[in-house]
């Protein structure tokens, strides 16, 4: 497995609720499961369509945020999760402006999540 702490960026799946508070406030503080383990949870992009399939099956009106993991310094960590694989976490708030594109979840015709683009 390639070591993903080279990647500049990850992702955050929210639902459209979480999403709209993102672009009113400018910040989110986190889902309530980010809440509970003390971190945002982020996903590479390698990692998004399983994170979805498996913490979000089922929901629809989801939203993808492209976040600049070079914008969080020390607040960012990278840690073992899901079957040892190195997942980025996010001691602090998810700032607006830390995001680079966002958009409807969407998926291929294979079923992988696309990623957003920005412009």
């Amino acid at each position: 497995m390639s070591d993903t702490r080279d990647t500049a960026t990850a992702y955050k799946v929210l639902t459209a609720n979480q999403m709209a508070a993102l672009e009113r406030d400018g910040i989110f503080a986190g889902a309530p499961i980010d809440v509970a383990d003390g971190f945002v949870h982020l996903s590479t992009a390698e990692q998004l369509t399983e994170t979805v399939d498996r913490h979000f099956a089922g929901q629809s009106d989801l939203h993808v945020a492209a976040v600049d993991l070079g914008s969080f310094g020390a607040s960012l960590k990278w840690e073992p999760s899901r079957g040892g694989q190195l997942f980025p976490h996010l001691y602090g708030p998810l700032l607006l402006e830390t995001v680079i594109a966002y958009g409807p979840l969407v998926r291929d015709g294979g079923g992988q999540v696309k990623l957003p683009i920005a412009g």
